[in-house]
């Protein structure tokens, strides 16, 4: 079985790869967990916030962006000094104004899904991409997207973080043509 580049020979790499890696995600819950994720990944590899994706899920409440939002001084410093998920000070309390404009989004387009689904006209790009190092980091539409996601107070949201969340989430699919996915992702959509 062919599969991208980028995840062979780590047993979660594949299974994150075969399983959630460039199906469309509509869910707001899981749009959250994702843009969370992303959001730590920031200058560190995805296979170091994937190990401590079940860590990340417990310390922040299963992603609940509801709760997050209402955090207070010793939720934040029991986060600081959780060696069990990355301890950056910014990245933490960016996730907690990040989910206050989340649930922003949310009264204005009816669901985040909505609004960052509208930036591809509610369908995936396809991309036809003969070898995942030919992926771009991140494109003309990802700017715009982290353009006005900083502009409504999101943080660590660059260019690069949102196409890996485009990626993560089905808004694109980068797999790899010759990938088993590449064609089940496409009717998935």
């Amino acid at each position: 079985m062919k599969r991208c580049g980028w995840c062979e020979g780590d047993a979660l790499y594949e299974e994150y790869h075969d399983t959630e890696w460039g199906v469309p995600v509509k869910d707001d819950d899981k749009l959250f967990e994702f843009l969370i994720l992303e959001t730590f990944q920031a200058g560190l590899s995805w296979i170091t916030i994937l190990r401590r994706r079940e860590n990340f899920r417990k310390a922040l409440d299963n992603f609940d962006y509801r709760k997050i939002a209402t955090y207070g001084p010793e939720k934040i410093e029991a986060l600081e000094n959780d060696s069990s998920i990355i301890r950056n000070k910014l990245k933490i309390r960016a996730t907690i104004s990040n989910a206050l404009a989340f649930q922003e989004i949310q009264s204005e387009f009816g669901s985040f899904s909505n609004y960052i689904w509208g930036f591809v006209d509610h369908k995936p790009i396809v991309n036809e991409l003969d070898h995942y190092k030919l992926a771009p980091a991140n494109t003309a539409l990802s700017d715009r997207i982290s353009k006005d996601l900083k502009k409504r107070g999101f943080k660590f949201v660059g260019s690069t973080v949102i196409y890996a969340h485009m990626q993560a989430t089905g808004m694109v699919n980068d797999h790899e043509k010759g990938c088993f996915r590449y064609e089940e992702v496409n009717r998935l959509h």
